[in-house]
């Protein structure tokens, strides 16, 4: 089992994945629609957002409360080795299917990570134990995303947390 990575945006080290793979619609937390797969157009020319120090006054609160847990780094940086999109349209594609893989990883190691804080009995913390060895393997790629999110793993960690709520 490897190390637990750094659950915590970094920007700096993504290519924008946010910005580019996700929909939203214009509303309470978005001033515009934009769909999937298309970057928005506050994204600037070095991938950084050129509202971000006005976010939520420009009517992008939405992007201002977004976190990803660490995702997009690690999928630019570990799975796509500092590649990105931009430079390489043909990668948008693979990126956005492993942003969106990564994300359940993501999310799923931060409740695990939570869950480890409780005082569990023996035996949910062995399966506890048991599902971050399936969220931590030695090395992501696009195939070992793509077998995690058949495994099973998402579906036992599913079932996992509704029976932490005695422990809560």
């Amino acid at each position: 089992m490897s190390m637990l990575p750094d659950l915590r945006s970094d920007c700096q080290s993504c290519a924008a994945l946010c910005c580019m793979a996700l929909a939203f619609d214009e509303g309470e937390d978005f001033a515009i629609d934009k769909p999937a797969g298309l970057p928005c157009p506050n994204l600037d020319a070095g991938m950084g957002c050129s509202l971000y120090g006005r976010l939520e006054a420009e009517g992008f609160r939405g992007c201002a409360r977004y976190e990803c847990h660490g995702a997009g780094q690690r999928v630019t940086q570990e799975l796509f080795e500092g590649r990105n999109w931009r430079d390489e349209p043909e990668l948008a594609q693979p990126m956005i299917a492993a942003f969106a893989a990564m994300r359940r990883v993501h999310d799923g190691l931060e409740l695990l990570v939570a869950a480890g804080r409780l005082d569990l009995p023996a035996s949910l913390e062995a399966e506890r134990e048991d599902l971050l060895e399936d969220y931590l393997p030695e090395e992501w790629t696009e195939a070992t995303l793509a077998a995690f999110l058949d495994s099973g793993a998402p579906a036992r960690l599913a079932a996992f947390l509704p029976r932490l709520r005695d422990w809560v």
